[in-house]
């Protein structure tokens, strides 16, 4: 739909012509998982001067801000490269980033991960490189993407901070939660 050279809604258009936000096209793309991403970075997200609030894993172009302008061949580019702890066109550019990250903030700088833990693609890398100060929210264990995304978008609207756990060590798969309640309309 965004690639659709007939579409004419605002965000395509962009896409098509100067670039849109990173955040912005993965929020189209993924739907509710990264709109709660984005609006719980928007409530909590904090950095060191000098450093994005908030960084997105890419496949072959590493952790870009989520304000990033990205074209259409970028995102077609991006598309091409498989996500897999294993895939170096992948792996490579986020350690590289990541790397930069840990060297650029002081000892007690902790790295929030509000992705999925569950596989190795994500984890393996970061832990890699952020160690013990790589955390991640502990209600996402047992959650699948979309409860993810609705768990951040709710404490984002309610101005509540999720707790964190370390990820090195942590239980990665967990009995699934009980559905969130259905929200009021």
């Amino acid at each position: 739909m965004l690639l659709n050279p007939h579409a004419r809604f605002p965000l395509a258009a962009a896409l098509q012509t100067v670039g849109a936000p990173l955040g912005e096209i993965y929020s189209f793309i993924s739907g509710l998982y990264f709109r709660g991403k984005m609006a719980y970075v928007d409530a909590f997200g904090a950095a060191p001067p000098g450093l994005p609030p908030a960084v997105v894993i890419t496949p072959g172009a590493g952790l870009l801000p989520s304000d990033t302008q990205i074209t259409e061949s970028q995102l077609l580019a991006l598309a091409a490269i498989d996500i897999h702890a294993d895939e170096p066109r992948y792996r490579e550019p986020l350690e590289r980033d990541a790397r930069r990250l840990h060297e650029a903030t002081g000892p007690d700088c902790q790295f929030i991960l509000l992705g999925s833990i569950a596989t190795a693609k994500y984890i393996a890398p970061l832990l890699d490189c952020f160690g013990d100060r790589l955390v991640f929210p502990g209600d996402f264990v047992g959650r699948g993407d979309m409860s993810r995304g609705g768990l951040m978008l709710r404490c984002a609207r309610e101005g509540r901070e999720l707790t964190y756990v370390p990820a090195r060590g942590a239980v990665r798969h967990g009995p699934r939660p009980p559905r969130l309640p259905k929200l009021p309309r």
